[in-house]
C-alpha cells in the first residue's frame, strides 16, 4: 500500500471512516494505522547523490537529506521513504558521536497514547509529517507537548526506499 497508493480510503464495516492523501491518513493519530504496531510514515524524496564507498544513497525531502543504506537509485529519481514509527527516537539536543546518520530538527504536533506503556508522537520536519513511537516515560521525561522542539533520529538501515 505504501509503495503504490497516493490516495487512501479506510473502510470499517462497509463505510469509509477516513479518506485523503496517503501521508495524511498514515499520520492521523485517531486512525488505526497510526496506533498499530506497524505504524509508519511515507515521505516523498528525490535521489540527490550516492556514496559508493559506504553504499549509501542520499535522498532530499522538505526537511533535509536522508542517508539510506544499500539502495542504488539514479540521481534525480523520485522515491518514497518508508519509516517505521518504532525506528524513530527523539532527543532534546542534537547528538554527535552517534552511529545515527539521519538527525532532523522537528516540532511535536500531537501525541496519542498507544497503550499503557507507549505514546505515538506526530512530528513535523520541514513540510512533512512523521510518527515516532516512544514510551510514556520517555515522553514525560522529555516533557513533550504540542509545540515542543526536538530532534528526530532515524537509523539509515531502518529506512526503506
Amino acid at each position: 500500500m505504501a509503495r503504490l497508493a497516493d490516495h487512501l480510503v479506510m473502510m470499517q464495516a462497509g463505510r469509509a471512516v477516513a479518506e485523503g492523501p496517503l501521508e495524511t491518513v498514515f499520520t492521523s493519530l485517531d486512525m488505526p494505522l497510526a496506533q498499530g504496531p506497524d505504524a509508519e510514515t511515507v515521505i516523498e524524496a528525490v535521489v540527490a547523490g550516492r556514496d559508493g564507498a559506504y553504499d549509501l544513497s542520499y535522498l532530499v525531502f522538505s526537511g533535509g537529506r536522508f542517508a539510506v543504506a544499500g539502495e542504488r537509485m539514479p540521481q534525480g529519481q523520485r522515491a518514497r521513504l518508508q519509516i517505521q514509527a518504532r525506528d524513530v527516537s527523539l532527543t532534546l539536543n542534537r547528538q554527535s558521536d552517534t552511529s545515527i546518520l539521519n538527525i532532523f530538527p522537528a516540532q511535536v504536533e500531537a501525541l496519542a497514547e498507544t497503550s499503557t506503556a507507549q505514546v505515538t508522537v506526530r512530528l513535523r520536519i520541514g513540510n512533512d509529517l512523521i510518527l515516532a513511537r516512544i514510551t510514556r516515560k520517555s515522553a514525560a521525561e522529555l516533557n513533550l507537548h504540542p509545540g515542543s522542539q526536538v530532534y528526530a533520529q532515524i537509523k539509515s538501515v531502518a529506512v526503506l526506499a
